[in-house]
């Protein structure tokens, strides 16, 4: 699906494998987040970038190479356009985080999340004002790690100070 790149078999033939990825990122598109095996989200990550990137040149040809690559594109399509495109003009690319996590069964693959990032599931943004409020809780301040974490989640985000502050001020009710 992306020109020139060869693809994980992941056990599937190619019709198979291309309906599977396809699938996979009209869901990351849908939801925003999809989990599933970590081996699948690495071949569905450049996909997605890719969706976004042609969405950014707002062409007829990149409008029906998304449609050649999105199942249902006139839900997709219009969700590409008027939610993702307009979260992401400034940045020039990444728009996509993998993250591991524990299989949920012990004969399980590894399995991953794969969400785009500054978006309203972001969870480094949530883990952050988390890690802030609970910094404030205990009367300490800040670890470098999370001052980090800090420049990356609300670098992006119009208005992130004030988005992870308000994110903050629940995680302090909550304790």
């Amino acid at each position: 699906m992306v020109a020139g790149k060869t693809f994980r078999a992941l056990s599937r033939s190619s019709a198979h494998r291309q309906a599977l990825l396809r699938n996979l990122v009209t869901e990351l598109i849908k939801n925003e987040t999809v989990s599933t095996t970590y081996a699948k989200a690495k071949e569905v990550q450049p996909i997605a970038d890719q969706v976004i990137t042609l969405g950014k040149r707002e062409t007829n040809a990149a409008r029906r190479r998304l449609e050649q690559i999105l199942y249902v594109p006139e839900v997709s399509i219009p969700r590409v356009m008027n939610v993702l495109v307009p979260r992401y003009k400034l940045r020039e690319g990444g728009y996509t985080r993998l993250q591991r996590i524990e299989p949920l069964q012990t004969d399980q693959a590894e399995s991953a999340i794969l969400e785009f990032v500054d978006g309203p599931r972001d969870m480094r943004f949530a883990l952050t004002a988390k890690a802030i409020a609970h910094s404030k809780k205990e009367g300490r301040g800040l670890a470098d790690i999370t001052l980090l974490n800090i420049k990356k989640v609300t670098r992006f985000r119009p208005n992130g100070e004030k988005e992870l502050e308000a994110e903050v001020r629940k995680f302090e009710e909550r304790m």
